[in-house]
């Protein structure tokens, strides 16, 4: 399909009768498209924080470099993806990058079902999961160029809102959708989840030098299905009588002739857990209430199949592509060089959206695993799952909602003052001790405090919509270009922040130095955005359709100069 050679958004007789519908059938497509990729690159995130419950036994650590691993793919990808629009055009760009996420979320459902797959292969699918995140560079992009600079603004909070509730979409279905078996036997069969939660009080033990010399047992029920072995009138082991309840716990799962998983019967028993030491002796001693029930964990990645493949039946049928005037690939490199300060202006907007869309990747990638690590051990903990779609549905929701409102006021007004609040965040979470709980009851503040951060960030990020256009306004193939790029490099939020929190826990035992750096990048970025943005005679100001830009501002003639600038013409 050829691509459409004349198109003038700005030119209200044109967009009347010709543009609005095309662009606005452009937003929705891709937009319809780019909920799923951002689902199937959170998706492992979802699934991590249930794989050490359904047998896999991978420590804390690859637990969190499996949740970082699309973040690192998507920010590569990105960077790649943010050449691509002007190039080769929306149409074979969003059609090809949806319907090849088909591949991972296939090889992730079956892995997920082997015990034996090793934790280097979930990194490579990981990896490939990130091509969600990677393609977002494209779908902005493509979008914008759409639209005139008035609703520039408005159309990228819509794509950017409702394709964030992809995350969110993730995070809510996967707890429900693995429950059953809601894709029938093609899917596979059960997996086995185990909870197992300390019983209080069951137990009384008595320890000298680390050594376990008498334990006492305070539950009737618990008494008479506990043997205490002693020789000598020493504590020589503890045994778990055959009682209906041990019955249960170990009869609950049936295989079938291969080996294989066949059925799970939800039951409730105990387990006794004994530890010794190298030569032997009892160390430690604690009952257990253990739940079994069976758990569809591939469905996770299953159910977005179909999905994907509408989206890439609706993008072939109903996205066009723009001829825009750009130098090829070597001429995407051109935001990097001098001319028109490009290259200070990129590094600018590139610090921003890392404050903004970087920190609500990364936030959401690591929520559930936070909730999982700091009271996750305490009796009555969190389901991480319960709670890990609210943020991410939050700042997807605001993002949707107010990029219209910084059509009018401004971006940079915008940027300014909920990077104020993401360190207002940081600093509740870091001084009110939730970071370093002492008990579950401590949970609703950190909720909270999450809660705010994802809010500021969202705000954030559909601000940046509205300012990086404004600030390259001067050649719209870059100002699409732009949101590519500084998509890019904050889809590295997702590695980024679950790798520094993962060294930040190895290194200090708490999370707490992250969120200190984190609140002085905030600053650094304040900074940034109000020295060259912000501030009354900042060098590219945004106060909005109703208070004007620097490119309102500036000379016809110093307008034409700097076209010809850009596309390196003579004078």
């Amino acid at each position: 399909m050829a691509r459409i050679q004349n198109w003038k958004p700005e030119d209200p007789t044109f967009w009347k009768e010709t543009g609005s519908a095309l662009a606005w059938r452009t937003c929705a497509v891709t937009t319809f498209s780019l909920i799923f990729s951002f689902a199937t690159w959170f998706v492992m995130s979802a699934v991590v924080v249930r794989m050490p419950a359904i047998g896999f036994k991978f420590t804390t650590t690859e637990l969190f470099w499996l949740a970082a691993i699309p973040g690192l793919a998507s920010g590569i990808l990105r960077l790649i993806h943010a050449n691509f629009i002007p190039v080769l055009g929306t149409r074979p760009v969003i059609s090809i990058s949806t319907i090849i996420k088909v591949v991972p979320m296939i090889w992730l459902g079956y892995a997920i079902q082997d015990l034996s797959t090793p934790w280097a292969t979930f990194m490579i699918i990981g990896f490939l999961c990130g091509m969600g995140g990677g393609d977002f560079s494209s779908f902005m992009p493509s979008t914008s160029i759409f639209f005139p600079k008035r609703l520039q603004g408005t159309a990228m909070g819509i794509q950017a809102g409702l394709g964030n509730f992809g995350v969110s979409i993730v995070q809510f279905v996967a707890p429900w959708i693995i429950g059953f078996a809601a894709l029938g036997a093609i899917a596979g069969g059960p997996q086995v989840f185990t909870k197992a939660d300390a019983i209080k009080g069951a137990l009384t033990v008595t320890k000298e030098a680390g050594v376990v010399k008498d334990v006492v047992v305070n539950q009737p029920d618990l008494a008479a299905a506990i043997d205490i072995v002693r020789q000598d009138g020493v504590l020589k082991d503890l045994v778990l009588r055959e009682t209906d309840k041990v019955k249960a716990v170990r009869e609950s799962v049936q295989k079938d002739a291969a080996g294989k998983v066949s059925e799970v019967t939800p039951t409730q028993g105990v387990a006794l857990e004994v530890k010794r030491n190298a030569a032997g002796a009892i160390t430690d001693v604690a009952v257990r209430s253990v739940a079994k029930k069976p758990m569809w964990l591939q469905n996770a990645a299953f159910v977005w199949v179909p999905f994907l493949v509408v989206a890439f039946v609706l993008s072939l049928l109903m996205l066009r592509s723009l001829q825009l005037p750009t130098r090829g690939f070597m001429g995407q490199f051109e935001i990097l060089s001098s001319r028109n300060r490009a290259r200070t202006h990129t590094w600018n907007c590139t610090i921003t959206y890392i404050c903004s869309f970087g920190s609500f990747s990364g936030f959401s990638a690591a929520f559930p695993m936070l909730i999982k690590t700091l009271y996750g051990g305490f009796d009555g903990a969190p389901d991480p799952l319960a709670y890990a779609y609210i943020g991410p549905l939050i700042g997807g929701l605001v993002r949707m909602l107010t990029g219209g409102f910084f059509d009018r006021i401004g971006g940079s007004r915008g940027m300014h003052w909920t990077t104020l609040g993401q360190i207002a965040g940081c600093a509740f979470l870091v001084f009110g001790g939730y970071l370093t709980p002492a008990s579950v009851e401590q949970f609703q503040g950190f909720l909270w405090g999450m809660l705010w951060i994802f809010l500021m960030s969202g705000i954030n990020n559909a601000a940046t919509f509205r300012q990086y256009p404004i600030v390259f306004a001067y050649s719209p193939a870059k100002g699409a270009q732009m949101l590519g790029w500084t998509g890019a490099w904050a889809a590295f939020g997702p590695f980024v922040w679950n790798s520094l929190i993962a060294m930040s826990l190895a290194k200090t035992g708490t999370v707490t130095a992250f969120f200190v750096g984190a609140a002085v990048f905030y600053v650094y970025s304040l900074a940034v955005n109000w020295i060259y943005y912000t501030r009354k005679g900042a060098e590219r100001f945004d106060y909005g359709n109703s208070g004007g830009t620097w490119w309102d501002a500036l000379p016809e003639a110093d307008k034409e100069r700097m076209k010809r600038i850009d596309l390196r013409q003579p004078a």
